[in-house]
């Protein structure tokens, strides 16, 4: 039996959402996948089936929630017609303030004509509408009054990322992992981790085919930058190793991250020697009780998880350089592949 098709309870039903839903009786919202989110006729279907407009998508819990971060703006507003509360949150968060975060500001109107609240305080003081003024659309909303806005700080912060990230560009990242240290050189890092100069090594092979290199694990990009430098591998996983950035974080502090290309961002941040995993903050994914710091830097680099690097080290570049074309090359000891 071939597509349309698929088996069911031991019967052969048509493989379309709506024909799955029939032969299931299912009124839940599990059939619902990403791009469902914008089938304002799918959402109409499940919500005629009993499906509660309140509750039960998954690990998400609020259909409401879903559509404002990854629907469409027609989706919200029929849902936000059904719910009980437009405002009801869900793990510190409105509805409103996920689509804010995501950088949705059609769904966010959407959500303002149905009578949601931009100025709710929530999520370490930042309601939708302040965190709005740090992101594409800072007229989105009327300001109550004009004490209401951004610090000093928070502006700096916003500004720094509307800078870096068209600084490094288009950066492809897959397979790339970097580690960016504050406040220390090249020649200062290089010399804690007992590194060499990478000499006789063709560079070109390395981009290109890095498994004819021996050892190109342990072969790494180094450069200064403002700030601090940037140790940078195309091609694996090594300068974000906590047994690199362990050293090299010594009375400073380093980001980290590997872009594995089976799947997944994974990163480290390295205080002082004292290392913790990190992950790209989804709109879901942002704890209840962070730092009102580290919500705004999650939303300014959202899907840039390289700025995200360099801007929490405070290294400025000016371009990505320092990342695709590193000025030296260094080889690591051999103790550096897994500690």
């Amino acid at each position: 039996m071939s597509a349309p098709w698929v088996m069911l309870n031991g019967a052969p039903v048509l493989s379309h959402p709506r024909s799955v839903m029939a032969a299931t009786g299912d009124v839940g919202w599990w059939i619902v996948g990403y791009d469902g989110w914008s089938d304002l006729d799918l959402i109409r279907d499940r919500l005629a089936a009993g499906a509660d407009p309140n509750s039960g998508v998954r690990d998400f819990d609020r259909p409401l929630h879903v559509a404002a971060e990854q629907g469409s703006p027609e989706v919200v507003a029929e849902l936000a017609m059904r719910v009980d509360d437009v405002d009801a949150e869900h793990r510190g968060r409105t509805a409103l303030w996920m689509a804010v975060f995501e950088g949705r500001a059609d769904n966010a109107r959407a959500l303002l004509t149905a009578g949601a609240d931009p100025w709710r305080p929530m999520m370490g003081g930042w309601s939708p509408g302040r965190l709005s003024l740090a992101g594409p659309t800072p007229g989105l909303f009327p300001a109550p009054s004009p004490e209401i806005g951004l610090s000093k700080a928070e502006a700096a912060a916003a500004a720094e990322a509307n800078r870096l990230i068209p600084a490094l560009g288009d950066l492809y990242h897959d397979g790339l992992s970097l580690a960016c240290v504050a406040d220390i050189s090249a020649a200062e890092a290089a010399a804690r981790l007992e590194a060499t100069p990478a000499d006789n090594v063709d560079i070109d092979v390395l981009y290109e085919a890095p498994w004819n290199v021996p050892d190109a694990d342990m072969i790494v990009g180094i450069t200064d930058v403002p700030g601090g430098c940037v140790i940078a591998q195309p091609w694996g996983p090594t300068p974000s190793a906590p047994g690199v950035i362990e050293r090299v974080a010594q009375g400073t502090v380093c980001y980290s991250m590997y872009s594995n290309p089976k799947g997944g961002i994974f990163g480290h941040l390295a205080r002082d020697g004292a290392v913790v995993a990190w992950e790209p903050d989804s709109a879901y994914m942002v704890p209840p009780d962070a730092e009102a710091d580290s919500i705004l830097a999650a939303h300014l680099y959202r899907d840039h998880p390289v700025a995200f690097c360099c801007a929490g080290a405070g290294l400025h570049l000016m371009d990505a350089q320092p990342i695709t074309a590193p000025d030296a090359w260094l080889r690591l000891p051999e103790r550096d592949r897994q500690a």
